[in-house]
This record gives C-alpha cells, sequence and structure tokens, in this order.
C-alpha cells in the first residue's frame, strides 16, 4: 500500500463539511476525511482562510479527475501533490 493523499480546498467551513460527508456517499470512502483550516501568515480572519479536506487514498482507487470535478461543486479544487 501506499500513503497516497488528496486534499481538497474549500473556500469555507460549511463547504467543508459538505464535501467531507459527500465523499463517502459518492465516493465510498470508509475513513473520515479530516477538516482542517488553512490562514495565509498573519491572517486571523475565518473570511481569509481557506478549508482543506484531507483524504487517504492508500489503495490509489480514487479518480483524480472525479475529485477535481467533485470540488468544483464547493467552487473548490483539488490540490496536485
Amino acid at each position: 500500500m501506499s500513503d497516497v493523499r488528496h486534499v481538497l480546498v474549500l473556500p469555507d467551513r460549511d463547504a467543508a463539511e459538505e464535501a467531507a460527508q459527500a465523499l463517502g456517499e459518492r465516493f465510498g470512502v470508509r475513513e473520515e476525511p479530516r477538516i482542517v483550516r488553512d490562514a495565509l501568515a498573519g491572517e486571523d480572519d475565518a473570511e481569509d482562510a481557506q478549508w482543506l479536506v484531507l483524504l487517504r487514498d492508500e489503495e490509489e482507487r480514487l479518480d483524480t479527475a472525479a475529485l477535481d470535478e467533485f470540488a468544483g461543486e464547493w467552487e473548490g479544487w483539488r490540490e496536485e501533490p
């Protein structure tokens, strides 16, 4: 097994929480994704933050193009490793 991880970058906490929940439904993800707030250096305002959904894919079974499209539904994107 490999240590493949996908990072979805989303514009706000609500989008990140909705996407994390939908990942299980749409892609059959068994492990709950982690949600992390990523603020720019020196920025404390939540509006300046991005929210990351961290998703492990050790079996490398998730299609990156499908994840790109999925993140786009919440005006986000998948970060390239």
